[in-house]
């Protein structure tokens, strides 16, 4: 018994040490080499600090709306509905968003509607959308900050950032840069 005692305390102790101490220090490290030293990707405008990388929920018609959050955009915590796709409460709440959806965005059908803009991340905290998740969105956009819709499609174009390595992922749009970006048009 005493073999196998001491070799798993020391195991442990060893642990223990590597595990809170030189495996949390090198990830403190690498973090200091990231943009922003690890504490996400922060931008600021008009005095207030946003952070990018997290879905910000905006709700006025004159903005771009991000995709629907399982929990209300918290960074605290994380996660979807874990509801199945035929779940008739889940249904009922995707039902919900397009008829809201549609009401805000006269003119379109449930066709229309790319379904990221009814259907919550897995995360709840997705930051991005489609091109096409901007573009349906912006007749509502032009007609309440009274501004062209070429001029908002000019917008979109500028802030669609491309596939990763060009070919990894789909083009996509963060809305908080996006929303951001529409606020310094005059």
């Amino acid at each position: 018994m005493k073999n196998n005692i001491m070799p798993a305390i020391r195991l442990t102790l060893f642990c223990a040490f590597f595990f809170s101490g030189v495996y949390t220090m090198a990830i403190w490290g690498v973090a200091q080499l990231a943009p922003n030293q690890g504490k996400g990707f922060v931008v600021e405008q008009d005095g207030k600090k946003h952070h990018i990388n997290v879905a910000q929920g905006f709700t006025k018609p004159e903005y771009f709306w991000p995709r629907p959050s399982a929990v209300d955009y918290n960074a605290a915590g994380s996660g979807g509905s874990n509801k199945g796709p035929s779940n008739p409460e889940y249904l009922a709440i995707v039902q919900s968003r397009i008829d809201t959806f549609l009401l805000q965005n006269p003119g379109l059908t449930a066709a229309d509607i790319p379904s990221e803009l009814v259907t919550a991340s897995g995360s709840g905290l997705d930051p991005n959308i489609s091109v096409k998740g901007a573009e349906v969105q912006v007749k509502r956009i032009a007609a309440a900050r009274k501004v062209s819709e070429e001029q908002l499609k000019k917008l979109i174009a500028e802030n669609t950032e491309a596939p990763l390595l060009g070919a990894l992922g789909t083009e996509k749009i963060n809305v908080l840069k996006l929303n951001l970006a529409l606020d310094k048009i005059k």
